[in-house]
């Protein structure tokens, strides 16, 4: 691993997270390895890996965006899924409630 990282870090700062991501994408060691290595929670670190991932294609666009812009963008693709995911429950709603009422006549 990096000589960054030291192997007991009490408080992960926005350094040391950025060394282990940077390790992770340069194939110098995975997200397993580094979970156990420093007792972290694998799903925790590899949510650090895509933020990162995310943070440099950003950086590196034509016209970066802020982040409120990142966030308010996210905000309308998971409004957008919960529509959709409500109108589909609401429509299995009105369909399971039609069949019980044809098979009741």
């Amino acid at each position: 691993m990096s000589t960054l990282m030291e192997d007991d870090i009490k408080r992960w700062t926005a350094k040391h997270k950025t060394a282990l991501v940077l390790d992770i994408i340069q194939g110098k060691t995975t997200v397993s390895e580094a979970s156990r290595a420093f007792d972290l929670n694998p799903c925790e670190v590899q949510q650090w890996v895509d933020e990162g991932k995310r943070g440099m294609e950003n950086a590196l666009r034509t016209k970066p965006l802020e982040v409120k812009e990142q966030y308010e963008k996210q905000l309308r693709e998971l409004q957008e899924a919960y529509s959709e995911a409500m109108l589909e429950l609401r429509a299995r709603k009105k369909l399971a409630s039609l069949l019980g009422n044809e098979d009741e006549k």
